[in-house]
């Protein structure tokens, strides 16, 4: 699970500094900021992704999760001066320990339940550079640096502010030769671990970074249309892709791998398509939801709904446009790894505000039942406000439920923590933050009042 995103000079944001729970809600106005720390995790994982080992960051491309031109385009305030810097923590799926290589073995280098990487790039004669790579683990830092701030050359060095813990690389004396910097901005070289005798376990770092970064799944917010039929070739796609455009793909996979989720319960187990039936109901969207191939072997399939038990079947093409738009999310929240990451942008678009409300719960369910974290970009007073209700309620905790606004002040982002207590109040509601409701009750009075009082002179 994710638990700290720290930025500096990306986009709007000079700093952010952002503590996530299992349940992330990040609110505000447009053009705040808001999806620009989801599009940051994305930079993140798309780097990762990236198949050209050279590419520092992958700005990305028109098909990829974003697409942000270059360093020029990102930077704050488009100042190619200034570093890009960043630190993410995350919890390990299990405390590791890391023996010291030159030790006996028994002897505990360190051991941690987190691990935290914090990376730094700049624009330096039109190249994009990874000026620093450290990972935090137990006492120790790892961390790569230019010897000089002109120079190619890195250094290797582990510190710690115990001073207990003395450990340090120790270089292999015929391989004195200079030391390349990290690869793109979580990779130690090949080099630091064949130029040290003590240093195979840096890979133990990245590799829970890549793991931590397949973990991330993305829906955006803008869904592809329903379609009348739909081809399926028998493959499983990762997730439903950042339009939805693999939802009906995914079912199909699902629920020809016999994959069954639990509601809550050792006996609440359901299929995967009554499980997403289940839920389309609970949003009180509709009665009954199936996939059927049209032909034995055409590979040609439709999805279809009915309204109310009164209706006839219908296609999704047919029915309400909100029932096409929220089955992505449904089908991603349930198909994902338990364990996942997953991060949703405007998950309410087109829906009615009880169904909205009803959404929270879908994902305080799945929080639960499936150990999903789930960071949504929203403007929806309707799923704040079940979140609230759910944690007065005690149905939830208030740990577990982390709510935040953005806002713009002089061209920088802001970022304000609202204080959730444990009856599901907030002390600290920023102003007009979904509009000044109280004013345009009492403006709607006062004008119908007024037009009352001249109707009755005439």
């Amino acid at each position: 699970m994710l638990r700290r995103l720290y930025v500096d000079n990306f986009k709007s944001w000079e700093n952010l500094d952002i503590n996530f729970s299992p349940i992330t809600g990040i609110f505000g106005p447009n053009s705040s900021g808001k999806s620009t720390i989801l599009q940051f995790l994305l930079l993140l994982k798309q780097t990762k992704n990236a198949t050209d080992r050279g590419l520092v960051l992958d700005f990305g491309s028109t098909d990829d999760y974003v697409n942000l031109g270059g360093f020029q385009d990102v930077v704050h305030k488009h100042n190619i001066d200034s570093e890009i810097l960043w630190n993410v923590t995350w919890e390990l799926p299990k405390k590791t320990t890391i023996n010291d290589p030159l030790g006996k073995r028994t002897d505990v280098l360190a051991t941690d339940e987190n691990l935290s990487i914090w990376s730094s790039v700049k624009y330096q004669k039109k190249q994009i550079i990874c000026q620093h790579l450290e990972y935090f683990f137990g006492n120790y830092s790892f961390y790569m640096s230019p010897k000089k701030k002109t120079t190619t050359e890195y250094e290797l060095i582990a510190e710690s502010d115990d001073e207990n813990c003395k450990f340090r690389f120790k270089r292999v004396k015929a391989r004195a030769w200079a030391l390349p910097g990290p690869i793109k901005t979580h990779l130690f070289p090949d080099q630091a671990k064949t130029y040290f005798q003590n240093s195979d376990f840096l890979s133990v770092f990245e590799t829970e970074y890549e793991s931590q970064m397949d973990k991330i799944f993305y829906l955006g917010p803008l869904r592809e249309p329903p379609k009348r039929d739909y081809a399926w070739s028998g493959a499983s796609p990762l997730d439903v892709g950042k339009k939805g455009e693999h939802t009906v793909a995914a079912i199909l996979s699902a629920t020809l791998r016999n994959e069954r989720r639990n509601l809550g319960g050792r006996t609440h187990y359901k299929s995967f398509q009554e499980m997403i039936a289940y839920w389309l109901k609970e949003l009180g969207l509709i009665s009954d939801f199936s996939i059927t191939e049209i032909g034995e072997g055409s590979n040609l399939y439709r999805a279809f709904v009915k309204k109310d038990q009164y209706s006839t079947p219908a296609l999704l093409t047919d029915v309400g446009f909100g029932v096409s738009q929220v089955l992505p999310a449904i089908v991603l929240l349930h198909y994902v790894p338990e364990g996942s990451v997953v991060l949703m942008e405007q998950p309410e678009i087109h829906l009615h505000p009880a169904v909205q409300s009803r959404f929270a719960d879908l994902i305080l369910n799945v929080s639960k039942t499936r150990r999903l974290q789930v960071i949504i970009e929203s403007h929806s007073e309707h799923i704040l406000r079940r979140l609230q209700r759910r944690v007065a309620e005690n149905h939830t905790n208030n740990k577990d439920v982390a709510l935040f606004f953005c806002d713009q002040i002089r061209g920088k982002s802001a970022l304000s923590k609202l204080q959730l207590n444990e009856y599901g109040e907030i002390s600290n509601w920023p102003e007009n933050f979904f509009g000044d409701e109280m004013g345009e009750i009492s403006a709607a009075r006062k004008a119908a009042l007024k037009r009352k009082i001249l109707a009755s002179k005439q």
